[in-house]
């Protein structure tokens, strides 16, 4: 038996309008990923979170947006948190990346507790049989991109439902677009890009 499981990328306040790196139609992407969610017509859900504790030169007051940021997501923050219109209580499994260094792949995120007992997300689907994911979230050409890629390396069979992502700029999401294109991903649906 095999399943096919929805991962939702980094659906957190820090990464909507109104948050430390908001990005244009983040919020409405939230709200569609809730329905989805709500409709449960997958075998698993699970969500990653980025999660940052001290993330060295991730964080900067002078930001290049390229592998430097301002602050965000930090670790037990209302930015960080799952976004509201997401239930806990629907979702199977979180995977929380990026404590101590810069992380944007869903794959490098662990379940949370002591270092011992957690959980990276490819051992937790494997353990669940599923062998095919559809990626949403944010930001497309960020981690939406980094997860999808590490799942199609990974052996899963992947699908990015674009209508469920927000991309933050065209030349970026494009460019990410025809990389997942190249590796094997599925692209389903036209891209959300408001910026």
């Amino acid at each position: 038996m095999t399943g096919r499981a929805l991962v939702v990328v980094d659906v957190q306040p820090d990464f909507c309008e109104g948050g430390a790196l908001g990005v244009r139609g983040g919020n409405d992407v939230a709200e569609a990923v809730a329905e989805v969610v709500r409709e449960r017509d997958y075998a698993f859900v699970v969500a990653t979170l980025d999660w940052h504790v001290d993330p060295g030169d991730h964080f900067s007051d002078t930001p290049d947006f390229v592998s430097s940021w301002p602050p965000h997501c930090r670790a037990g923050s209302p930015g960080a948190a799952l976004h509201p219109a997401l239930k806990l209580d629907r979702i199977d499994a979180t995977f929380q990346k990026g404590e101590h260094a810069a992380a944007y792949s869903g794959f490098e995120g662990t379940t949370g507790g002591t270092p011992g007992a957690r959980v990276g997300l490819a051992d937790w689907l494997r353990s669940h049989r599923v062998t095919e994911i559809d990626v949403v979230g944010i930001a497309t050409d960020y981690c939406v991109r980094a997860t999808a890629l590490d799942a199609v390396s990974a052996g899963f069979r992947t699908r990015v439902l674009l209508g469920l992502t927000a991309g933050v700029a065209r030349a970026s999401t494009d460019r990410a677009l025809e990389e997942l294109r190249a590796a094997g991903a599925e692209l389903i649906g036209q891209p959300v890009v408001r910026s």
